[in-house]
C-alpha cells in the first residue's frame, strides 16, 4: 500500500515537473478572474428586478414622448396653440363646450378638444407634460447640487460652519414650502417684467426652477452631512490627511464616491414631488399660464368643468397616475440595486 507520504511526495514532483516543463499549445489556458466595481453590481442587481426595469422604460418613454412632442404634433397634424373651435364653430356648443360626445373625441382629435378655444387635448397634452417634466428636472438638479454642497461643507468641516449651516437648514425647513412658493412667485416675476407687461415664458421657468432650488434642498443636504460625518472618520479619510491631500481633494476623491448611492436614490424621490409642485403653482395661478401649455393648467381647466366634460381630466390624470407609479417604483428599483439588505 502507499504512504500518504510517497503520495504527497508524488504530487510536489509531478506539481515540480508541470513547472519546469516548456510552456507549449498543449497546456490550457488559465481562466482570468476579474473582480466587478460597485457600479457593476448594482446594474446587474437592478437588471434582475423585472418591476424596475419595466417602470424605468416608462420613465425614458414619458421623457422620450416630451422630448419629441413637437415631432409627434407636426405627424399628428394639429398643434397646442391652434384654436380649433373658432376655426370651425361646429366643435364648440353655445355653451363652449365640446360638441361631440367624450369631450368631442373623433379621428381629427384623439383625445378630444378643451372647452372655449377648441384646443387639441392630445397636442396640449404632449406639449404640457414636456413643460412640466423639464422644469422640474432642471428644478431637481439644482436642488440636488445645492443640497449635496452645504450637506458636505457641513459635515465635513464640522465646527461653526456644521452649526450656522445647520441653522440655516433649520430657518429653511420651518417655511411652509407651498405657501411660500405661492407668496414669493409674483414677487419674483415683477422683479423682471413690468405688472403691466406680458411675462415671458422664460421668465416664468427662471422663476419657478429658482424659488423651488431655493426651497427644497434641506432634505437631501440633511441626509448628505449624516452620511458625510460617518465617513470622515473612516481609516481612508484619515490616511488621506495624514498623506497630506487638500480637503477639496478629500471630497472629491474620498467621499462623493461613497455618497452617490444616497445622492441618486433621493433624487429619484426628489423628482416626482417636483414636478406636482409645478403643476400646484400652475393650478393656483402663479406658475405657467395660457397660452403655455402645462399639466397644472389643464388640471386647472378640469376641475372647472368636471362635471360638463369629465373626460377631459381622464387623460392628463391617467398620464400623471402612470407617471407617478412607475418612478416611484423606479426608486425603490435603485434603492434596492445599490443596497440589497434593504430589499422589499
Amino acid at each position: 500500500m502507499t504512504s500518504p507520504i510517497e503520495i504527497e511526495g508524488a504530487e510536489t514532483s509531478s506539481a515540480l515537473d508541470k513547472d519546469s516543463a516548456p510552456q507549449g499549445d498543449a497546456q490550457a489556458p488559465k481562466k482570468k478572474l476579474e473582480g466587478r466595481s460597485p457600479g457593476q453590481l448594482m446594474w446587474r442587481r437592478f437588471k434582475r428586478d423585472k418591476t424596475g426595469v419595466v417602470s424605468s422604460v416608462i420613465v425614458l418613454l414619458f421623457f422620450l414622448i416630451a422630448a419629441l412632442a413637437p415631432v409627434i404634433s407636426k405627424l399628428y397634424g394639429k398643434d397646442p396653440y391652434t384654436f380649433y373651435g373658432q376655426d370651425d364653430p361646429t366643435l364648440l356648443n353655445e355653451f363652449n363646450l365640446p360638441a361631440g360626445p367624450n369631450g368631442g373625441m373623433s379621428p381629427e382629435h384623439w383625445f378630444g378638444i378643451d372647452p372655449n378655444y377648441g384646443r387639441d387635448v392630445f397636442s396640449y397634452l404632449l406639449y404640457g407634460m414636456r413643460t412640466s417634466l423639464y422644469t422640474a428636472l432642471v428644478a431637481t438638479i439644482g436642488m440636488v447640487l445645492l443640497g449635496v454642497v452645504i450637506g458636505l461643507a457641513a459635515g465635513y468641516f464640522g465646527g461653526k460652519i456644521d452649526y450656522w449651516l445647520g441653522r440655516f437648514t433649520d430657518f429653511m425647513m420651518a417655511l411652509p414650502n407651498q405657501l411660500f412658493m405661492v407668496a414669493v412667485m409674483p414677487v419674483v416675476v415683477t422683479v423682471f417684467v413690468a405688472p403691466d407687461e406680458e411675462t415671458p415664458v422664460y421668465i416664468r421657468f427662471l422663476a419657478i426652477t429658482g424659488v423651488m432650488w431655493m426651497l427644497t434642498w434641506m432634505s437631501l443636504s440633511r441626509l448628505v452631512r449624516a452620511v458625510t460625518l460617518s465617513l470622515r472618520e473612516r481609516e481612508f479619510v484619515e490616511a488621506a490627511k495624514v498623506a497630506g491631500a487638500s480637503p477639496w481633494r478629500i471630497i472629491r476623491k474620498e467621499l462623493l464616491p461613497n455618497l452617490v448611492t444616497p445622492i441618486i436614490v433621493q433624487g429619484t424621490y426628489l423628482l416626482p414631488s417636483t414636478i406636482l409642485s409645478v403643476a400646484f403653482l400652475s393650478f393656483v395661478g402663479v406658475g405657467y399660464q395660457d397660452p403655455t401649455p402645462d399639466w397644472g393648467l389643464m388640471f386647472a381647466t378640469a376641475a372647472k368643468i368636471y362635471e360638463q366634460d369629465p373626460t377631459y381630466m381622464f387623460f392628463p390624470g391617467v398620464a400623471m397616475v402612470v407617471f407617478f407609479v412607475a418612478f416611484n417604483l423606479l426608486g425603490d428599483s435603485v434603492r434596492d440595486a445599490f443596497d440589497p439588505k434593504t430589499g422589499r
